[in-house]
């Protein structure tokens, strides 16, 4: 007997080391494919990029993770200890893995045979950190082993806190966020410092299926998965019987996050900043490298600029004349339901979608579109309202297609039941609506701190929703007359005064061949005869202009041109000293900026700082130097200086001149609409041939403002239709608001500038406070003429024609004369 016992017990034996000899040569197999378990170390997740206002504003997130990295330590124990008993009880207890909670999920998967259930898994964290960190998701024996070895291995190299933080840092919530930080941020719009023991209790709930626990769509599943967590939290010591007894009464309270832009007005700027990390840093840096974007954006001046734009935008479409309906739609019995499948500009929220109801002579009956509920879904509640016939009195003016017009006699023949229109409530009224329609014609606007070039505000167009194009950037228009100024800078750094005379009368250019003779003329059709530069520019005399070109070369027009930034490469062609080439905006605003500066270049910025992940500023726009600044201490050392060596684009005393000019123009010019600003502010209006752009680009000490209008397809504004009358109002609208609170300051004058009395006319000497009687600006060593001389007489008198000076001259006439008023 003891013998059959011993040969069972041998022939045991030998099986038993034969099993584990197979299973040890198994495992060694595997280990030998196992990943690296080593580059955790070096772990750098996908994280979220952050764009920030100038005051420290959220503007928007770009990433493909949504996920801010957190270190463990900045995560409250609550939020810890709700995912340690969610996942992973015996977390920092067992050496990686939890062999009792195996021995739990064998039994539990054996029951469960043949009925169909998923097995059970008893993946401790540190396995899931494997998982998801090294393996594939499949489920396979393999896998499971591999990652039980990668488990044990990790618990040897790296503490518990660290295991946790990888984990609660990488795993996916649904809803496109990645890490705790990251959801707490789209469930609940809160830092997870500020999470409450129920919404940390639903967040550690998530991991184990998001689809399955979604708030809105599962969510019984939802609060029952959450309080069994709560309930774990009780039984563990986490959290006291009666914090977890409230935590169940809570409702889930998700309110998600919305993508995209987080302040109001910036989505032109967002865009273009956007577009400029991906340029320097590439796209994967933008959406995965966690950047902190610090941008130049002022809110404040941005909601302005918007406001000021866009009530320009409306004024001059809704004097044009009503187009119609944006769609129609049959009510039926919910008119909610069709008038909910359309979307409404997203960022223009005080105008709302209507459906007309009813309509009479008195008004329209309009239905509001339902509003979006938290969940995404239109709202059940209807909301009517009623539209005056006094507040769409603008369009009894209808337009066809062909833009031809007729008129109504009353909403009646405006309005039919089922148009779908845009309507913005009344002030002051919860049930009266103004009929709105978005604009055709489109525009920008461009604010600008000269002594820096940060860009303060920037609006690309009347919406983005609308058109995401970006017209202070993307948008190459003629600036017209606007150009001018820097016509005249360049004759005033070379030897012109601003009291030299220029002839206003007519002048021919010869195109050659059989394009004939190019005779521009003035926007009045009149003729000044002599006058001075500063008359000119004031006044914006084409033929001037053309003459003064004539007089000092063109290829110096060009030259001045190109340094200002405002062409790369200027065709050296007299038609372009009216400013018939293409630029924008913000090329426009940087050029004045210099002369607002006193001459010194500038590179327009929209961005001031970018740090990577980890703090470390990899991009600053102040390149100034500062070789004291690194101090660590003060030991009786001198304040130390910012070291300006930017290049002197324009002498200061010629910018100067140039300004004072503009100055004119407000006060006597073309831009006399101003005046009542009562500010130190100079400018230029620019209106192109037919009226197809109009532009006004000023400045006051320390702000410069560039605004254009004009149809994305140049067309004819209609004739009257100026930079002076239509951009130059918006101007002065932003100007309005932008201006509160600070003070008056002058122009500064260089030193040495001498003031003289000329009059503004002969540019003659005269004696002080006589009729036309100015102080005007002289450099050391110049002044007002001797004797009196007329550039561009001499021509005048002979009839001689300006000859084109080469066939991309021709070309340019031909192209469009630039600038008219």
């Amino acid at each position: 007997m003891v013998r059959l016992i011993g040969y069972f017990f041998g022939i045991g034996a030998v099986l038993f080391l034969l099993v584990a000899g197979g299973i040890a040569l198994y495992v060694g197999n595997l280990s030998k494919e196992l990943p690296n378990y080593e580059v955790l170390a070096q772990y750098e997740p996908p994280v979220t990029t952050r764009i920030h206002a100038s005051n420290g504003s959220l503007m928007a997130e770009f990433a493909r993770e949504r996920r801010l990295y957190v270190p463990i330590q900045v995560i409250p124990d609550r939020v810890k200890a709700a995912f340690i008993s969610a996942e992973d009880k015996n977390f920092y207890e067992h050496p990686g893995v939890d062999v009792s909670g195996l021995a739990r999920a064998v039994v539990t998967n054996l029951r469960n045979m043949g009925t169909g259930k998923r097995p059970v898994g008893a993946s401790t964290i540190t396995q899931q950190v494997a998982k998801n960190f090294l393996l594939s998701s499949k489920q396979t024996y393999d896998r499971k082993i591999k990652e039980a070895i990668l488990a044990l291995r990790i618990e040897q190299a790296y503490s518990k806190d660290r295991i946790l933080e990888l984990y609660l840092n990488e795993i996916f919530f649904g809803l496109g966020a990645y890490g705790v930080a990251g959801a707490a941020l789209t469930y609940f719009d809160k830092s997870v410092t500020e999470l409450s023991v129920a919404q940390a209790a639903y967040l550690a709930a998530l991991p184990k299926g998001p689809s399955n626990y979604h708030p809105f769509r599962q969510t019984e599943r939802a609060i029952e998965r959450r309080n069994w967590v709560i309930d774990r939290m009780v039984e563990n010591g986490y959290v006291t019987e009666e914090e977890g007894t409230a935590a169940k009464a809570e409702p889930l309270g998700v309110t998600p996050r919305a993508n995209g832009n987080y302040l109001f007005a910036s989505e032109y700027f967002t865009e273009e900043v956007r577009r400029q990390i991906i340029a320097k840093y590439g796209t994967d840096a933008l959406y995965e490298g966690g950047l902190s974007v610090r941008t130049t954006l002022d809110p404040k001046l941005q909601v302005m600029a918007r406001s000021a734009l866009q009530k320009g935008l409306i004024k001059y479409d809704q004097a044009k004349g009503y187009r119609g309906p944006v769609k129609h739609i049959e009510p039926g019995s919910d008119w909610g339901v069709p008038l909910g499948e359309i979307e409404a500009f997203s960022d223009v929220p005080e105008w709302q979608l209507a459906v007309v109801l009813d309509v009479s002579k008195e008004g329209a009956d309009i239905g509001l579109q339902p509003p979006r509920e938290i969940s995404g879904a239109r709202s059940k509640e209807r909301k009517k309202g009623f539209i005056a016939a006094a507040d769409m009195k603008w369009a009894m003016r209808l337009l066809d297609k062909d833009d031809n017009r007729t008129t109504a006699k009353s909403p009646e023949g405006v309005l039919n039941v089922g148009d779908v229109v845009y309507v913005e409530k009344k002030e002051g009224s919860d049930s009266a609506y103004v009929l709105r329609q978005p604009p055709k014609v489109e525009g920008a606007m461009v604010a600008m701190d000269p002594h820096t070039g940060r860009v303060l505000s920037m609006v690309g167009g009347f919406s983005y929703a609308e058109s995401e194009f970006n017209r202070a950037t993307q948008a190459y228009r003629q600036p017209g007359s606007s150009f001018k100024p820097f016509v005249y800078a360049a004759a005033l750094d070379n030897g012109y005064t601003p009291a030299s005379v220029v002839l206003d009368g007519p002048i021919e250019v010869d195109q050659g061949g059989s394009l004939g003779i190019w005779a521009p003329k003035n926007y009045s059709g009149k003729f000044a005869g002599p006058s001075t530069l500063r008359y000119g520019i004031e006044q914006s005399r084409n033929l001037m202009t053309v003459r003064l070109a004539k007089d000092m070369g063109m290829k110096l027009v060009a030259e001045y041109a190109e340094r200002f930034g405002i062409y790369d490469k200027m065709l050296p062609v007299l038609a372009m000293s009216l400013g018939s080439g293409e630029t924008t905006v913000l090329r426009m605003v940087t050029a004045y900026s210099i002369i607002a500066n006193g001459g010194r270049s500038i590179v327009p910025s929209m961005i001031d700082r970018i740090q990577d992940r980890y703090g470390k500023t990899i991009f600053k726009h102040d390149q100034r130097k500062c070789d004291g600044c690194t101090a660590t201490a003060w030991v009786n050392q001198p304040e130390p200086e910012l070291i300006d060596d930017r290049d002197q684009v324009l002498d200061p005393m010629t910018a100067y001149q140039i300004t004072s000019m503009m100055e004119g123009v407000v006060q006597r010019g073309t831009a006399q609409i101003l005046k009542s600003l009562d500010r130190p502010l100079a400018g230029k209006t620019g209106t192109t041939n037919d009226e197809k752009d109009a532009w006004f680009v000023g400045f006051t000490p320390d702000l410069v403002v560039g605004v254009f209008m004009g149809f994305d397809t140049p067309t004819p504004l209609g004739h009257g239709f100026t930079g002076g009358g239509l951009a130059a109002p918006v101007f002065k609208d932003f100007m309005d608001q932008a201006l509160v609170g600070k003070p008056k300051t002058d122009f500064r004058v260089p030193e040495g500038m001498k003031l003289i009395a000329i009059n503004r006319r002969s540019g003659m000497r005269a004696e002080p406070g006589g009729p036309d009687v100015i102080m005007e600006a002289f450099k050391p060593g110049t002044g007002p003429a001797d004797s009196y001389s007329v550039i561009g007489m001499d021509s005048f008198r002979e009839g001689a024609p300006i000859r084109p000076q080469s066939p991309q001259a021709t070309r340019a006439i031909t192209s469009g004369s630039g600038g008219l008023y």
